[in-house]
């Protein structure tokens, strides 16, 4: 067996050849050479682990009733005249250790914003797909409904949908149901953007030449829309998506906030929001100002990344 044959059949070699590939592209070259893009993805990747490793890495688990103490209520931060470790940055009135409450939050917001964006996501790819594809009647349907469902304040929606939800369930499921319900609450306002962006874009992939090319072979219209043209469609989705993250976590934290969202006994950042503003004039500044520096540090950083992501994938801007 000759030299070249050896080394085109070596292990890897092509999985790092992609990778060399992406790292010299124009894509990732824009990336690094962008400081507020990189610091952005460094933090929400440290908040992502951190959040997941959350049992590893903090000292209580506020969700365990019985590892709160009543007589460690409204520590403050260890730093702080009376703070004690292991809190570092203090406890609340039940005695939760606010930093473990801050993994375990960030957890709760990040996965209930990643979930909602990707289920928006779907819904819109196959109502845009569906609308710009077919067009016609199902075009005008689709269409006025999503009008309709932006006619209606987001957040009027999203309560009312997680109310419904609520009432529907019995009380003892309703805690284990709730990340489910905000899901849904969320991911049934937001996917109207995401099916006319994929409309809009599905009208002009389909009078390309490669897809009545595909039609002339009489290829099914679900794998047309599936194979050829959902791909071309993607790129703003993936922008729309990023941008919107931020909006989903910060729409979870607000229903948090009135209350119909996370229940005390599994806080999210919203959670521990509302619960600390009751207390933040009595002294206990800590108890809201820790997880809201927190929520923003993430608003902020996917906006940024979100930011970067639309200039980067602009053809105009290249």
């Amino acid at each position: 067996m000759s030299v070249e044959t050896q080394t085109s059949k070596t292990p890897g070699t092509p999985r790092f050849a992609r990778l060399k590939s992406f790292l010299d592209g124009d894509l990732a070259h824009g990336f690094f050479h962008t400081p507020s893009a990189v610091i952005a993805a460094l933090v929400l990747l440290v908040i992502a682990l951190t959040a997941i490793a959350a049992p590893l890495l903090s000292p209580q688990n506020p969700y365990d009733l019985t590892q709160l103490y009543l007589d460690k209520a409204e520590l403050p931060p260890i730093w702080s005249a009376g703070g004690e470790a292991p809190y570092l940055l203090g406890t609340d009135v039940q005695g939760r250790d606010i930093f473990s409450a801050i993994l375990y939050g960030s957890r709760i917001s990040l996965m209930i914003g990643f979930a909602s964006v990707i289920v928006s996501v779907l819904i819109g790819i196959t109502v845009g797909l569906t609308s710009g594809y077919i067009g016609g009647r199902i075009d005008n349907f689709l269409m006025r409904f999503g009008d309709l469902v932006l006619s209606i304040p987001t957040l009027l929606v999203a309560i009312l949908v997680s109310a419904i939800f609520r009432q529907l369930l019995p009380i003892s499921l309703r805690d284990a149901f709730t990340p489910v319900i905000l899901t849904t609450s969320i991911a049934i306002t937001s996917w109207v953007q995401y099916a006319r962006i994929v409309r809009a874009s599905t009208m002009v992939e389909a009078r390309k030449e490669y897809v009545l090319a595909a039609r002339i072979l009489q290829l099914p219209s679900s794998k047309i829309m599936i194979s050829h043209i959902l791909p071309n469609v993607m790129t703003a989705v993936l922008v729309t998506a990023t941008l919107n993250l931020g909006l989903a976590i910060l729409a979870e934290a607000t229903l948090s906030f009135l209350g119909v969202g996370m229940p005390v006994t599994q806080p999210s950042l919203g959670t521990l929001i509302r619960i600390g503003n009751q207390y933040f004039f009595s002294g206990s500044w800590w108890v809201v100002l820790f997880p809201a520096l927190q929520l923003s540090l993430i608003i902020l950083a996917v906006n940024l990344l979100g930011d970067w992501l639309r200039d980067a994938l602009n053809p105009k801007l290249r």
